[in-house]
């Protein structure tokens, strides 16, 4: 099957420190007589040649009609110089592209929307744009309209639209008007909670009619839901191209692996932190699925293990951890006294140690957590505490269609059982 989009060896470079020319205007002359004498020392002291950089270099794919193409990556990868070159507002410098249907674009707030325009107006534009006939917009009207729900200010310019406003009108002219190609860049970017769940859902009904779609986002819980295949980029260039959660899971071992730590080690007793009492030996968080190196994510089993010395025999020791969110925010507590009574009141001898707590899955909240070790003796005596260096980092890649697209509220996210029954006839309604 013919691909309704073809990248092939596309490059784009950018050159830092130069500009177009300008008109002539009198600001601009002002501006440049003040800058002469700074040219001319520039000048004297050694000519330096402006920096080029290739924002994409040798980026190939095609993407086959009906397909949702997540694009992922962090920031100045690449993601946006793409999309404006498959919009058209962008040249590249090498390669081409190939687009075979009509394009809608949504790729900054208002795109394409004349500020001097009332809303009713854009909307007629904006579908003239994308090719399409008076009595094909005036269909769709009314539907853009409500999606919106900007009725009130449907004849007022929209330069006096707030941001919000802007985007609900130029989403839903872009997602209503029925292009052959959606692109969408960080849709998620504006609006409220209710209105990026609104856009989400969209997106995926768009999807469902055999559109193609092509959304770049920071957010892998939407990218992982909405998208068969994700592309990843790196500084220009594709690092993985393939099914959506494995490109999305490799993606964020790679992001929270290169600054997070999992595990701290102490090899020497007698220099380890602690004291006359108690000192550590190793700290760990370890996924119990895939091992220390797995993305956690809010439905994977992880542990802590605390591995100690103890200097005392016959000392009564147990562990306390403060499980903090990355605001500080205590998510939880729990001790070894309470999650192994066996063991709890017993004493032990002099040696090393291991207390290892067991977290269920669908407990945590997304984000990063750090976490306060305390050495309790005797149940009663604080001996040793310290704030641990080792931080690990909650994701969320559940699929999921009816629910909030990113963090939802709260420092835990429990999987709580819950039953709906009826308790009362229909008949006693009118009673």
């Amino acid at each position: 099957m013919k691909p309704i989009i073809r990248v092939d060896n596309l490059s784009k470079q950018y050159t830092i420190g130069t500009r177009d020319a300008a008109y002539g205007t009198l600001r601009e002359s002002i501006v440049q007589a003040v800058r002469a004498p700074l040219k001319r020392l520039t000048a004297h002291n050694g000519k330096r040649n402006p920096a080029a950089i290739w924002a994409l270099k040798d980026v190939s794919f095609d993407v086959a009609q009906g397909q949702v193409l997540g694009i992922i990556g962090h920031n100045g990868a690449g993601k946006s110089t793409l999309l404006k070159i498959l919009s058209r507002i962008t040249e590249p410098t090498t390669g081409r592209i190939q687009l075979f249907g009509r394009v809608g674009s949504l790729l900054e707030v208002g795109t394409g929307f004349h500020h001097e325009l009332t809303g009713r107006e854009n909307v007629y534009l904006n579908g003239a744009i994308l090719g399409m006939g008076k009595a094909e917009i005036k269909k769709k009207f009314d539907e853009i309209v409500a999606f919106a729900e900007v009725e009130k200010f449907l004849d007022t310019p929209v330069k006096r639209y707030s941001s919000g406003m802007y985007m609900r009108l130029a989403f839903a002219v872009a997602s209503h008007l029925e292009p052959e190609i959606l692109i969408i860049d960080e849709v998620l970017a504006v609006g409220d909670v209710a209105f990026q769940k609104k856009c989400l859902g969209k997106i995926g009904d768009v999807a469902h009619q055999g559109r193609t779609v092509v959304f770049v986002s920071h957010n892998m819980v939407a990218i992982q839901s909405l998208c068969q295949r994700a592309l990843w980029l790196d500084q220009g260039c594709i690092v993985e191209d393939g099914v959506a959660g494995v490109v999305v899971g490799n993606y964020l071992n790679k992001s929270y692996g290169s600054d997070r730590l999992l595990e701290e080690v102490w090899s020497d007793v007698a220099t380890a932190p602690g004291n006359e009492a108690v000192r550590l030996h190793r700290i760990q968080v370890t996924a119990r699925d895939d091992g220390a190196s797995a993305t956690l994510t809010t439905s994977t089993p992880f542990s802590i293990a605390v591995e100690y010395w103890n200097l005392i025999p016959g000392a009564k020791l147990h562990v306390t951890l403060h499980l903090n969110t990355e605001n500080q925010i205590i998510a939880f507590t729990t001790g070894s006294a309470c999650g192994d009574p066996e063991t709890a009141g017993q004493p032990m001898p002099a040696g090393l140690f291991r207390s290892t707590c067991y977290v269920p899955p669908d407990l945590l909240n997304v984000g990063r957590h750090s976490f306060k070790i305390l050495i309790v003796k005797d149940l009663t005596h604080l001996i040793y505490q310290r704030e641990s260096n080792v931080t690990f980092e909650i994701v969320d890649l559940e699929e999921r269609e009816l629910s909030q697209y990113g963090r939802e509220p709260g420092v835990v996210k429990p999987a709580l059982k819950w039953t709906t029954e009826q308790i009362g006839a229909a008949e006693t309604l009118l009673s």
